[in-house]
């Protein structure tokens, strides 16, 4: 049985999570098949190739323009057209999911350290946070190429539990995608899926998190055990 009241830091998935960033990630991908004259493709495909970083988006963009597998001479052509242009469109229409900027600020003012853990580029990382106004509430921040793997490796979150002196279940990550439930797995740690986000069009249920949420709201009433106990224990 999960205890949550052992929870003392909690780390978030960005995309699909904190931030719906499809509509952005679909104009740079569409950009990058018409300079390479390829057919387009449809935001909701997007939505379905997402969550395992940048170069795997487009390998599923170019495998599905090419209606082949894609060779990684392509995929090398492909990347630099693609980055370009999603720096272009980085925050033109992605936005906030609901309830996100309130709950990361009670979070951080209950003292809550909070780390984003996402295997988007670290390049844009940074940016995308900046522009929606969330960077501050972030100690750590980890792109899907600040360390030699990604998720669903649990490498970033182990880095985290050992930046942080934590043990395994003090420990959160909230995220919408298996690869996030899979992470937290190997690295022991507990784990939220959220509903609402991208997952391959597979049910987060699925990937047994220890809790599922269709809200972002709603983590905070699993939290909130943790700070009873700590409010119990300092009586």
């Amino acid at each position: 049985m999960t205890c949550w009241k052992n929870i003392k830091a909690i780390a978030f998935d960005l995309d699909g999570t904190l931030i719906d960033s499809v509509p952005d990630l679909a104009a740079a991908t569409r950009a990058t098949l018409s300079d390479l004259d390829l057919p387009g493709c449809t935001e909701e495909q997007v939505r379905s190739w997402v969550g395992n970083g940048a170069q795997v988006l487009m390998s599923r963009a170019l495998t599905h323009a090419l209606a082949r597998e894609v060779l990684q001479d392509e995929l090398d052509n492909a990347m630099p057209k693609f980055m370009h242009h999603y720096q272009d469109n980085l925050q033109q229409h992605s936005q906030l999911y609901p309830c996100v900027k309130d709950i990361l600020a009670q979070l951080t003012s209950l003292g809550f350290p909070l780390a984003i853990v996402t295997n988007k580029p670290y390049r844009f990382t940074i940016p995308l946070l900046e522009a929606f106004g969330i960077s501050h509430h972030f100690s750590h921040i980890l792109g899907g190429d600040s360390l030699a793997r990604m998720k669903p490796d649990p490498m970033p979150l182990t880095h985290l539990l050992s930046h942080w002196q934590l043990m395994p279940d003090e420990l959160l990550m909230v995220g919408d995608s298996k690869n996030d439930i899979l992470a937290a797995k190997a690295a022991g740690i507990t784990s939220i899926g959220l509903t609402y986000g991208y997952n391959y069009g597979e049910d987060i249920g699925l990937s047994d998190p220890d809790a599922v949420c269709e809200q972002f709201s709603e983590i905070m009433a699993l939290v909130s055990s943790s700070l009873k106990a700590t409010e119990q224990e300092n009586v």
